[in-house]
Protein backbone atom coordinates (compact mmCIF):
# COMPACT_ATOMS: atom_id res chain seq x y z
CA UNK A 1 0.00 0.00 0.00
CA UNK A 2 1.07 3.33 -0.81
CA UNK A 3 2.55 5.71 2.42
CA UNK A 4 0.21 8.17 3.85
CA UNK A 5 1.31 10.97 2.42
CA UNK A 6 1.63 8.96 -1.72
CA UNK A 7 -1.95 8.54 -0.60
CA UNK A 8 -3.18 11.97 0.29
CA UNK A 9 -1.15 14.06 -2.52
CA UNK A 10 -3.28 11.19 -4.85
CA UNK A 11 -6.57 12.35 -3.65
CA UNK A 12 -9.29 15.00 -5.59
CA UNK A 13 -10.14 17.23 -2.94
CA UNK A 14 -13.21 19.46 -3.03
CA UNK A 15 -13.83 22.92 -3.32
CA UNK A 16 -13.88 24.01 0.15
CA UNK A 17 -17.59 25.93 -0.29
CA UNK A 18 -18.87 22.12 -1.37
CA UNK A 19 -17.36 20.75 1.84
CA UNK A 20 -18.85 23.86 3.88
CA UNK A 21 -22.36 23.14 2.02
CA UNK A 22 -22.53 19.90 3.71
CA UNK A 23 -22.83 21.26 7.07
CA UNK A 24 -25.04 24.42 5.61
CA UNK A 25 -22.46 26.60 5.73
CA UNK A 26 -22.92 29.60 3.05
CA UNK A 27 -19.66 30.43 1.14
CA UNK A 28 -19.58 33.77 2.10
CA UNK A 29 -18.90 32.56 5.69
CA UNK A 30 -15.77 31.32 4.86
CA UNK A 31 -12.21 32.94 4.69
CA UNK A 32 -10.05 30.70 2.16
CA UNK A 33 -6.63 29.83 2.85
CA UNK A 34 -6.24 28.52 -0.93
CA UNK A 35 -8.48 26.17 -2.05
CA UNK A 36 -8.43 23.53 0.26
CA UNK A 37 -8.35 25.18 3.86
CA UNK A 38 -10.48 27.90 5.23
CA UNK A 39 -11.48 29.61 8.04
CA UNK A 40 -14.96 30.44 9.33
CA UNK A 41 -16.03 34.11 10.08
CA UNK A 42 -16.59 34.89 13.74
CA UNK A 43 -19.19 36.79 12.71
CA UNK A 44 -21.34 33.41 11.23
CA UNK A 45 -20.39 31.68 14.22
CA UNK A 46 -22.12 34.61 16.33
CA UNK A 47 -25.76 33.94 14.57
CA UNK A 48 -25.09 30.09 15.40
CA UNK A 49 -25.26 30.29 19.36
CA UNK A 50 -29.00 29.59 19.59
CA UNK A 51 -29.24 26.54 17.48
CA UNK A 52 -29.77 23.07 19.52
CA UNK A 53 -26.35 20.68 20.05
CA UNK A 54 -25.59 17.84 17.89
CA UNK A 55 -24.18 14.44 19.43
CA UNK A 56 -20.64 14.78 21.02
CA UNK A 57 -18.58 11.32 20.73
CA UNK A 58 -15.31 11.37 22.02
CA UNK A 59 -12.52 9.42 20.52
CA UNK A 60 -10.11 8.02 23.25
CA UNK A 61 -7.57 5.68 23.40
CA UNK A 62 -5.06 3.02 25.47
CA UNK A 63 -2.10 3.87 26.69
CA UNK A 64 0.46 4.72 24.08
CA UNK A 65 3.19 2.29 23.14
CA UNK A 66 5.46 2.66 19.96
CA UNK A 67 3.06 0.11 18.45
CA UNK A 68 0.81 2.59 17.83
CA UNK A 69 -2.78 3.25 18.62
CA UNK A 70 -4.39 5.15 15.75
CA UNK A 71 -6.50 7.18 17.22
CA UNK A 72 -6.72 10.81 15.44
CA UNK A 73 -7.02 7.68 12.57
CA UNK A 74 -10.20 5.89 13.99
CA UNK A 75 -11.61 9.53 14.38
CA UNK A 76 -11.39 10.58 10.98
CA UNK A 77 -12.79 6.66 9.59
CA UNK A 78 -15.65 6.82 12.84
CA UNK A 79 -16.39 10.60 10.47
CA UNK A 80 -16.61 8.98 7.38
CA UNK A 81 -18.11 5.97 8.52
CA UNK A 82 -21.49 7.87 9.77
CA UNK A 83 -20.97 9.95 7.04
CA UNK A 84 -21.81 6.56 4.71
CA UNK A 85 -24.34 5.04 7.02
CA UNK A 86 -26.49 8.75 6.02
CA UNK A 87 -25.70 10.41 9.28
CA UNK A 88 -24.65 14.65 9.16
CA UNK A 89 -21.54 14.43 11.06
CA UNK A 90 -18.55 17.10 11.14
CA UNK A 91 -14.92 16.01 13.28
CA UNK A 92 -12.89 18.34 15.81
CA UNK A 93 -9.41 17.36 15.38
CA UNK A 94 -6.45 19.08 17.25
CA UNK A 95 -3.73 21.08 15.00
CA UNK A 96 -0.45 19.06 15.13
CA UNK A 97 2.61 21.21 16.75
CA UNK A 98 5.91 20.72 15.11
CA UNK A 99 7.65 19.53 17.52
CA UNK A 100 6.90 15.90 16.83
CA UNK A 101 6.39 16.20 13.21
CA UNK A 102 10.15 16.95 13.54
CA UNK A 103 10.84 14.84 16.34
CA UNK A 104 10.20 10.81 17.05
CA UNK A 105 5.56 11.13 16.75
CA UNK A 106 5.58 12.41 13.10
CA UNK A 107 2.59 14.22 11.91
CA UNK A 108 -0.89 13.91 13.24
CA UNK A 109 -3.97 13.75 10.27
CA UNK A 110 -4.43 10.46 10.65
CA UNK A 111 -3.20 8.04 8.24
CA UNK A 112 -4.02 5.66 5.11
CA UNK A 113 -7.28 5.66 3.82
CA UNK A 114 -8.65 7.73 7.12
CA UNK A 115 -6.89 11.28 6.90
CA UNK A 116 -7.75 14.75 7.17
CA UNK A 117 -6.75 16.04 3.96
CA UNK A 118 -4.07 18.34 2.78
CA UNK A 119 -1.87 16.35 5.47
CA UNK A 120 1.13 18.32 4.79
CA UNK A 121 -0.52 21.52 4.99
CA UNK A 122 -2.20 20.37 8.15
CA UNK A 123 1.20 19.20 9.57
CA UNK A 124 3.87 21.99 9.05
CA UNK A 125 2.29 25.81 8.95
CA UNK A 126 -0.77 25.01 8.19
CA UNK A 127 -2.94 28.53 8.69
CA UNK A 128 -0.34 29.60 11.14
CA UNK A 129 -2.28 29.60 14.39
CA UNK A 130 0.58 28.21 16.07
CA UNK A 131 2.74 30.72 15.06
CA UNK A 132 0.00 33.60 16.27
CA UNK A 133 0.21 31.65 19.94
CA UNK A 134 3.73 31.71 19.86
CA UNK A 135 4.30 35.39 18.71
CA UNK A 136 1.23 36.30 21.50
CA UNK A 137 3.21 34.32 24.23
CA UNK A 138 6.14 35.64 23.63
CA UNK A 139 5.06 39.52 23.11
CA UNK A 140 4.19 38.75 26.62
CA UNK A 141 6.79 37.54 27.63
CA UNK A 142 8.99 41.17 26.22
CA UNK A 143 6.31 43.57 27.66
CA UNK A 144 7.27 41.76 31.13
CA UNK A 145 11.37 42.04 30.57
CA UNK A 146 10.58 45.96 29.44
CA UNK A 147 8.64 46.75 32.16
CA UNK A 148 11.11 45.27 34.27
CA UNK A 149 14.26 47.18 32.65
CA UNK A 150 12.33 50.40 32.61
CA UNK A 151 11.56 50.85 36.18
CA UNK A 152 9.45 48.00 37.58
CA UNK A 153 7.02 50.28 38.71
CA UNK A 154 4.64 47.47 39.42
CA UNK A 155 7.84 46.11 41.69
CA UNK A 156 7.77 42.45 40.40
CA UNK A 157 9.97 40.26 42.44
CA UNK A 158 12.53 38.72 39.22
CA UNK A 159 13.19 36.18 41.35
CA UNK A 160 9.41 34.96 40.98
CA UNK A 161 8.35 35.32 37.66
CA UNK A 162 6.57 32.78 36.19
CA UNK A 163 6.16 33.11 32.96
CA UNK A 164 8.70 31.15 30.63
CA UNK A 165 8.53 31.90 26.42
CA UNK A 166 7.59 29.45 24.34
CA UNK A 167 8.77 27.94 20.84
CA UNK A 168 6.98 25.22 18.70
CA UNK A 169 10.21 22.95 18.21
CA UNK A 170 11.91 20.56 20.73
CA UNK A 171 15.34 22.04 22.40
CA UNK A 172 16.31 20.57 25.62
CA UNK A 173 19.04 23.27 25.13
CA UNK A 174 16.54 26.00 26.08
CA UNK A 175 14.50 24.44 29.02
CA UNK A 176 16.69 26.51 31.36
CA UNK A 177 18.65 29.62 30.17
CA UNK A 178 19.46 32.57 31.45
CA UNK A 179 18.27 36.12 29.74
CA UNK A 180 19.40 39.30 29.94
CA UNK A 181 23.04 38.90 30.32
CA UNK A 182 25.63 41.40 28.38
CA UNK A 183 25.29 44.57 30.22
CA UNK A 184 22.52 46.89 31.81
CA UNK A 185 21.30 47.59 27.63
CA UNK A 186 20.14 44.00 27.46
CA UNK A 187 17.84 44.05 30.26
CA UNK A 188 18.04 42.49 33.71
CA UNK A 189 19.76 38.99 34.34
CA UNK A 190 17.73 36.11 35.57
CA UNK A 191 17.01 32.42 35.18
CA UNK A 192 13.81 31.70 32.72
CA UNK A 193 13.20 29.18 30.26
CA UNK A 194 11.22 27.67 27.37
CA UNK A 195 8.26 25.51 26.83
CA UNK A 196 6.81 23.75 23.59
CA UNK A 197 4.19 25.96 22.56
CA UNK A 198 1.68 24.10 23.17
CA UNK A 199 2.21 24.09 26.86
CA UNK A 200 1.77 27.57 26.44
CA UNK A 201 -1.48 28.87 28.59
CA UNK A 202 -1.69 31.20 25.39
CA UNK A 203 -2.85 28.15 23.86
CA UNK A 204 -4.72 26.73 26.28
CA UNK A 205 -6.89 30.06 26.59
CA UNK A 206 -7.07 30.24 22.61
CA UNK A 207 -8.88 26.58 22.60
CA UNK A 208 -10.78 27.49 25.84
CA UNK A 209 -12.03 30.98 25.28
CA UNK A 210 -15.85 31.48 23.50
CA UNK A 211 -15.32 34.56 21.64
CA UNK A 212 -12.92 37.33 21.18
CA UNK A 213 -14.15 39.16 24.40
CA UNK A 214 -13.69 35.92 26.87
CA UNK A 215 -10.32 35.88 24.77
CA UNK A 216 -9.23 38.85 26.13
CA UNK A 217 -10.30 38.58 29.91
CA UNK A 218 -8.41 35.17 29.92
CA UNK A 219 -5.46 36.77 28.27
CA UNK A 220 -5.20 39.52 30.61
CA UNK A 221 -5.54 37.13 33.80
CA UNK A 222 -2.31 35.27 33.06
CA UNK A 223 -0.41 35.60 35.71
CA UNK A 224 2.89 36.16 34.91
CA UNK A 225 4.55 36.37 38.18
CA UNK A 226 4.76 37.94 41.44
CA UNK A 227 5.63 41.41 43.24
CA UNK A 228 8.27 41.57 46.16
CA UNK A 229 4.99 41.51 48.72
CA UNK A 230 4.32 38.20 47.31
CA UNK A 231 0.61 39.38 45.25
CA UNK A 232 -0.23 38.19 42.45
CA UNK A 233 0.79 40.36 38.44
CA UNK A 234 -1.28 39.69 35.33
CA UNK A 235 -0.90 40.61 31.97
CA UNK A 236 -3.63 42.69 31.93
CA UNK A 237 -1.79 44.96 34.50
CA UNK A 238 1.24 45.05 31.64
CA UNK A 239 -1.18 46.38 29.69
CA UNK A 240 -0.60 43.47 26.98
CA UNK A 241 -4.02 41.71 26.99
CA UNK A 242 -5.07 44.20 23.83
CA UNK A 243 -1.67 43.40 21.65
CA UNK A 244 -2.32 39.93 22.14
CA UNK A 245 -5.95 39.37 21.61
CA UNK A 246 -5.09 41.40 18.17
CA UNK A 247 -2.39 39.08 17.35
CA UNK A 248 -4.63 36.32 17.91
CA UNK A 249 -7.50 37.54 16.34
CA UNK A 250 -7.63 35.41 13.06
CA UNK A 251 -6.30 32.40 14.94
CA UNK A 252 -8.89 32.02 16.84
CA UNK A 253 -11.27 31.27 14.24
CA UNK A 254 -11.87 27.26 13.65
CA UNK A 255 -10.46 25.84 10.42
CA UNK A 256 -12.32 23.85 8.10
CA UNK A 257 -10.95 20.98 5.98
CA UNK A 258 -11.89 17.77 4.45
CA UNK A 259 -11.24 14.00 4.64
CA UNK A 260 -10.18 11.73 2.28
CA UNK A 261 -13.94 10.73 1.71
CA UNK A 262 -15.02 14.54 1.72
CA UNK A 263 -16.20 14.71 5.45
CA UNK A 264 -15.76 18.22 7.11
CA UNK A 265 -13.54 18.55 9.71
CA UNK A 266 -12.38 21.17 11.95
CA UNK A 267 -8.98 21.16 13.04
CA UNK A 268 -8.06 23.83 15.91
CA UNK A 269 -5.70 24.05 18.72
CA UNK A 270 -5.02 21.71 21.50
CA UNK A 271 -2.53 18.70 21.26
CA UNK A 272 -0.34 17.43 23.89
CA UNK A 273 -2.40 15.97 26.53
CA UNK A 274 0.70 15.07 28.53
CA UNK A 275 1.63 18.64 29.69
CA UNK A 276 -1.47 20.62 28.45
CA UNK A 277 -5.13 19.61 28.42
CA UNK A 278 -5.04 18.21 24.73
CA UNK A 279 -8.10 18.79 23.69
CA UNK A 280 -9.85 20.89 20.26
CA UNK A 281 -10.78 24.16 20.33
CA UNK A 282 -14.10 25.03 22.37
CA UNK A 283 -15.06 27.13 20.08
CA UNK A 284 -14.57 24.86 16.59
CA UNK A 285 -16.86 21.90 18.80
CA UNK A 286 -19.24 24.29 20.06
CA UNK A 287 -19.55 25.23 16.10
CA UNK A 288 -19.91 21.74 15.10
CA UNK A 289 -22.06 21.06 17.44
CA UNK A 290 -24.76 23.70 16.11
CA UNK A 291 -24.16 22.48 12.27
CA UNK A 292 -24.28 18.79 12.53
CA UNK A 293 -25.96 15.47 14.09
CA UNK A 294 -23.10 14.32 15.39
CA UNK A 295 -19.33 15.30 16.01
CA UNK A 296 -16.74 13.21 16.68
CA UNK A 297 -13.46 14.80 18.43
CA UNK A 298 -10.53 13.55 20.01
CA UNK A 299 -8.32 13.95 23.05
CA UNK A 300 -4.71 13.69 23.04
CA UNK A 301 -2.96 10.25 24.56
CA UNK A 302 -3.96 7.32 26.65
CA UNK A 303 -8.10 8.18 28.11
CA UNK A 304 -6.10 8.18 31.68
CA UNK A 305 -5.00 11.83 30.29
CA UNK A 306 -6.71 12.98 27.11
CA UNK A 307 -10.39 11.78 28.27
CA UNK A 308 -9.86 12.64 32.29
CA UNK A 309 -9.13 16.27 30.64
CA UNK A 310 -11.66 16.50 27.98
CA UNK A 311 -14.12 15.42 31.00
CA UNK A 312 -12.62 17.69 34.13
CA UNK A 313 -11.83 20.77 32.04
CA UNK A 314 -13.49 21.16 28.43
CA UNK A 315 -16.68 19.92 29.12
CA UNK A 316 -16.60 20.92 32.63
CA UNK A 317 -15.95 25.15 30.99
CA UNK A 318 -18.10 24.84 28.08
CA UNK A 319 -21.19 23.24 29.35
CA UNK A 320 -20.33 20.45 26.84
CA UNK A 321 -22.60 16.77 27.65
CA UNK A 322 -21.02 13.79 25.37
CA UNK A 323 -23.19 11.02 24.49
CA UNK A 324 -20.85 8.57 24.04
CA UNK A 325 -16.94 7.37 23.57
CA UNK A 326 -14.85 5.09 21.92
CA UNK A 327 -11.86 3.67 23.15
CA UNK A 328 -9.44 2.87 20.55
CA UNK A 329 -7.42 -0.29 21.06
CA UNK A 330 -4.59 -2.72 19.41
CA UNK A 331 -3.72 -5.96 19.43
CA UNK A 332 0.10 -4.82 18.96
CA UNK A 333 -0.58 -2.26 22.02
CA UNK A 334 -2.02 -4.81 24.00
CA UNK A 335 0.87 -6.88 23.44
CA UNK A 336 3.45 -4.66 24.25
CA UNK A 337 1.30 -3.97 27.53
CA UNK A 338 1.42 -7.99 27.90
CA UNK A 339 5.34 -8.18 27.75
CA UNK A 340 6.37 -8.13 24.46
CA UNK A 341 8.99 -6.75 22.60
CA UNK A 342 8.31 -4.21 20.00
CA UNK A 343 10.27 -6.30 17.21
CA UNK A 344 8.28 -9.85 18.01
CA UNK A 345 4.93 -8.29 17.76
CA UNK A 346 4.27 -9.92 14.52
CA UNK A 347 4.02 -13.41 16.13
CA UNK A 348 0.77 -14.65 17.75
CA UNK A 349 0.57 -14.72 21.50
CA UNK A 350 -2.30 -14.66 22.69
CA UNK A 351 -1.24 -14.73 26.35
CA UNK A 352 0.44 -11.41 26.37
CA UNK A 353 -2.78 -9.94 24.60
CA UNK A 354 -4.86 -11.10 27.92
CA UNK A 355 -2.49 -9.79 29.86
CA UNK A 356 -1.89 -6.56 27.84
CA UNK A 357 -5.97 -6.39 28.39
CA UNK A 358 -5.12 -5.25 31.89
CA UNK A 359 -4.74 -1.64 30.44
CA UNK A 360 -7.58 -1.98 28.31
CA UNK A 361 -10.19 -2.82 31.39
CA UNK A 362 -8.12 -0.04 33.50
CA UNK A 363 -9.08 2.55 30.98
CA UNK A 364 -12.92 1.15 30.68
CA UNK A 365 -13.55 1.48 33.96
CA UNK A 366 -11.69 4.98 33.66
CA UNK A 367 -14.51 6.36 31.56
CA UNK A 368 -17.12 4.42 33.10
CA UNK A 369 -16.91 6.80 36.03
CA UNK A 370 -17.72 9.61 33.88
CA UNK A 371 -21.18 8.43 32.96
CA UNK A 372 -20.46 7.83 29.13
CA UNK A 373 -21.48 4.49 27.29
CA UNK A 374 -18.58 3.74 25.64
CA UNK A 375 -17.36 1.08 22.77
CA UNK A 376 -13.94 -0.40 22.16
CA UNK A 377 -12.71 0.21 18.34
CA UNK A 378 -10.06 -2.21 17.47
CA UNK A 379 -8.08 -0.62 15.34
CA UNK A 380 -7.26 -3.15 12.85
CA UNK A 381 -3.49 -4.34 11.70
CA UNK A 382 -2.86 -6.88 9.29
CA UNK A 383 -0.46 -9.16 11.77
CA UNK A 384 -3.36 -9.96 14.19
CA UNK A 385 -4.81 -13.09 14.41
CA UNK A 386 -7.94 -14.36 14.78
CA UNK A 387 -7.87 -15.75 18.28
CA UNK A 388 -6.14 -12.56 19.24
CA UNK A 389 -9.04 -10.48 17.94
CA UNK A 390 -11.44 -12.92 20.08
CA UNK A 391 -9.36 -12.37 23.64
CA UNK A 392 -9.95 -9.09 22.95
CA UNK A 393 -13.73 -9.00 22.11
CA UNK A 394 -14.22 -11.78 25.00
CA UNK A 395 -12.69 -9.41 27.59
CA UNK A 396 -14.50 -6.53 27.04
CA UNK A 397 -17.80 -8.91 26.64
CA UNK A 398 -17.01 -9.72 30.18
CA UNK A 399 -17.22 -6.05 31.33
CA UNK A 400 -20.06 -5.15 29.24
CA UNK A 401 -19.12 -3.09 26.51
CA UNK A 402 -18.77 -4.10 22.68
CA UNK A 403 -15.28 -4.59 21.33
CA UNK A 404 -15.79 -3.70 17.25
CA UNK A 405 -13.21 -4.45 14.91
CA UNK A 406 -12.48 -0.88 12.59
CA UNK A 407 -10.06 -1.24 9.55
CA UNK A 408 -10.62 2.32 8.42
CA UNK A 409 -6.59 2.34 7.59
CA UNK A 410 -7.06 0.17 4.66
CA UNK A 411 -10.79 0.71 3.85
CA UNK A 412 -11.41 4.48 4.83
CA UNK A 413 -15.19 4.86 5.78
CA UNK A 414 -16.24 1.31 4.79
CA UNK A 415 -14.29 -0.14 7.32
CA UNK A 416 -15.90 1.75 10.32
CA UNK A 417 -19.70 1.28 9.06
CA UNK A 418 -20.54 -1.53 11.82
CA UNK A 419 -18.25 0.84 14.34
CA UNK A 420 -20.22 3.54 13.34
CA UNK A 421 -23.28 2.08 13.91
CA UNK A 422 -22.63 1.05 17.35
CA UNK A 423 -21.60 4.55 17.85
CA UNK A 424 -24.76 6.10 16.53
CA UNK A 425 -27.33 3.71 18.86
CA UNK A 426 -24.93 4.38 22.08
CA UNK A 427 -25.27 8.29 21.50
CA UNK A 428 -29.13 7.90 20.66
CA UNK A 429 -29.76 5.83 23.00
CA UNK A 430 -29.54 8.78 25.71
CA UNK A 431 -27.96 6.32 28.05
CA UNK A 432 -25.32 9.44 28.75
CA UNK A 433 -25.11 10.40 32.74
CA UNK A 434 -22.22 12.56 32.42
CA UNK A 435 -20.45 13.73 35.15
CA UNK A 436 -17.38 15.14 35.86
CA UNK A 437 -14.71 12.85 38.00
CA UNK A 438 -14.82 15.80 40.81
CA UNK A 439 -16.60 18.54 42.36
CA UNK A 440 -15.37 22.51 42.01
CA UNK A 441 -15.27 22.66 45.91
CA UNK A 442 -12.98 20.17 46.37
CA UNK A 443 -9.74 21.85 47.33
CA UNK A 444 -6.70 21.58 44.79
CA UNK A 445 -5.02 19.37 46.41
CA UNK A 446 -8.10 17.03 46.92
CA UNK A 447 -8.29 17.31 43.31
CA UNK A 448 -5.47 16.36 42.49
CA UNK A 449 -5.18 12.90 44.81
CA UNK A 450 -8.90 12.03 43.32
CA UNK A 451 -7.43 11.98 39.66
CA UNK A 452 -4.68 10.18 40.92
CA UNK A 453 -6.27 7.49 43.14
CA UNK A 454 -9.22 7.10 41.00
CA UNK A 455 -8.17 7.45 37.51
CA UNK A 456 -4.28 6.58 38.06
CA UNK A 457 -4.72 3.91 41.05
CA UNK A 458 -1.61 5.64 42.74
CA UNK A 459 -1.28 4.42 46.47
CA UNK A 460 -0.01 7.74 47.56
CA UNK A 461 0.19 10.89 46.33
CA UNK A 462 3.30 13.05 46.96
CA UNK A 463 3.28 16.65 46.57
CA UNK A 464 6.88 18.36 46.82
CA UNK A 465 6.78 21.01 50.11
CA UNK A 466 7.06 23.92 47.75
CA UNK A 467 4.35 22.81 45.11
CA UNK A 468 1.60 22.10 48.82
CA UNK A 469 3.00 25.04 49.66
CA UNK A 470 2.10 27.02 46.33
CA UNK A 471 -1.43 25.32 46.48
CA UNK A 472 -2.03 26.27 49.74
CA UNK A 473 -1.63 30.13 48.32
CA UNK A 474 -3.58 29.91 45.65
CA UNK A 475 -6.11 28.66 48.04
CA UNK A 476 -6.36 31.00 49.65
CA UNK A 477 -6.18 33.62 46.96
CA UNK A 478 -9.63 32.16 45.10
CA UNK A 479 -8.10 29.75 42.92
CA UNK A 480 -9.11 26.95 44.67
CA UNK A 481 -12.28 26.15 42.30
CA UNK A 482 -10.08 25.55 39.24
CA UNK A 483 -10.44 22.19 38.09
CA UNK A 484 -6.32 20.35 37.57
CA UNK A 485 -4.31 19.75 34.58
CA UNK A 486 -1.86 16.99 35.10
CA UNK A 487 1.14 16.59 33.26
CA UNK A 488 2.58 13.34 33.54
CA UNK A 489 3.93 10.36 31.04
CA UNK A 490 1.84 9.48 28.49
CA UNK A 491 3.18 5.94 28.65
CA UNK A 492 1.90 4.70 32.13
CA UNK A 493 -0.79 4.78 34.67
CA UNK A 494 1.94 6.00 36.91
CA UNK A 495 4.57 8.96 36.61
CA UNK A 496 7.44 6.00 35.35
CA UNK A 497 6.93 5.67 32.00
CA UNK A 498 8.83 1.62 32.74
CA UNK A 499 5.54 0.83 34.64
CA UNK A 500 3.17 -0.66 31.63
CA UNK A 501 0.37 -2.27 31.78
CA UNK A 502 -2.35 -1.60 35.15
CA UNK A 503 -0.42 -0.59 37.91
CA UNK A 504 -2.05 -0.07 40.81
CA UNK A 505 -0.13 1.23 44.80
CA UNK A 506 2.25 3.25 43.19
CA UNK A 507 3.74 6.91 44.02
CA UNK A 508 2.84 9.39 42.16
CA UNK A 509 5.37 12.31 42.78
CA UNK A 510 4.38 15.88 42.31
CA UNK A 511 7.18 18.23 41.75
CA UNK A 512 6.00 21.24 40.73
CA UNK A 513 2.34 23.55 40.03
CA UNK A 514 1.52 26.38 37.30
CA UNK A 515 -1.24 28.86 37.80
CA UNK A 516 -2.90 29.16 34.82
CA UNK A 517 -5.33 31.21 36.08
CA UNK A 518 -6.25 32.40 32.09
CA UNK A 519 -7.13 29.07 30.94
CA UNK A 520 -9.01 28.10 34.40
CA UNK A 521 -6.99 25.56 35.72
CA UNK A 522 -3.75 24.78 38.03
CA UNK A 523 -1.17 22.42 36.35
CA UNK A 524 0.66 19.84 38.49
CA UNK A 525 4.00 18.79 36.81
CA UNK A 526 4.44 14.89 37.80
CA UNK A 527 7.60 12.79 37.43
CA UNK A 528 10.73 13.54 35.22
CA UNK A 529 7.74 14.80 32.48
CA UNK A 530 9.05 17.98 30.77
CA UNK A 531 7.25 20.76 29.24
CA UNK A 532 9.86 21.74 26.51
CA UNK A 533 10.26 17.72 25.01
CA UNK A 534 13.85 16.99 23.12
CA UNK A 535 14.48 15.45 19.93
CA UNK A 536 15.43 11.43 19.55
CA UNK A 537 18.83 10.68 18.44
CA UNK A 538 17.56 10.06 14.90
CA UNK A 539 14.97 12.70 14.42
CA UNK A 540 12.29 12.54 12.05
CA UNK A 541 13.68 15.92 10.53
CA UNK A 542 16.71 13.75 9.14
CA UNK A 543 14.39 12.13 6.55
CA UNK A 544 12.44 15.09 5.41
CA UNK A 545 13.16 16.93 2.47
CA UNK A 546 11.92 17.83 -1.39
CA UNK A 547 12.23 15.77 -3.82
CA UNK A 548 13.17 16.76 -7.68
CA UNK A 549 9.58 17.46 -8.31
CA UNK A 550 9.48 19.64 -5.43
CA UNK A 551 7.31 18.25 -3.11
CA UNK A 552 8.01 16.76 0.57
CA UNK A 553 8.71 13.41 1.28
CA UNK A 554 9.58 11.86 4.92
CA UNK A 555 6.97 13.86 6.86
CA UNK A 556 5.53 10.63 7.14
Amino acid sequence: MASDIEIARAATLKPMPEIAAALDIPADALEPYGKTKAKLSGDYIATLKDRPRGKLILVTAISPTPAGEGKTTTTVGLGDGLARIGRKVAICLREPSLGPCFGMKGGAAGGGRAQAVPMDDINLHFTGDFHAITAAHNLLAAMLDNHIHWGNELHIDTRRIALRRVLDVNDRSLREVVTGLGGPANGTPREAGFDITVASEVMAILCLASDLEDLQRRLGNIVVGERVDRSLVTARELGADGAMTVLLKDAFQPNLVQTLEHTPAFIHGGPFANIAHGCNSLVATDTALRLADYVVTEAGFGADLGAEKFFDIKCRKGGLSPSAAVLVATVRALKMNGGVQKGDLGAENVAAVERGCANLGQHIDNLKQFGVPLVVALNHFTADTEAELAAVKAFCAERGVEAVLATHWADGGAGTEALARSVAALADSDEADFAPLYGDELSLVEKIETVARRIYRAGEVDIDKAARVQLERWQEAGHGRLPVCMAKTQYSFSSDPDQLGAPEGHVLKVREVRLSAGAGFVVAICGSIMTMPGLPRHPAALDIRLNEDGEIEGLF
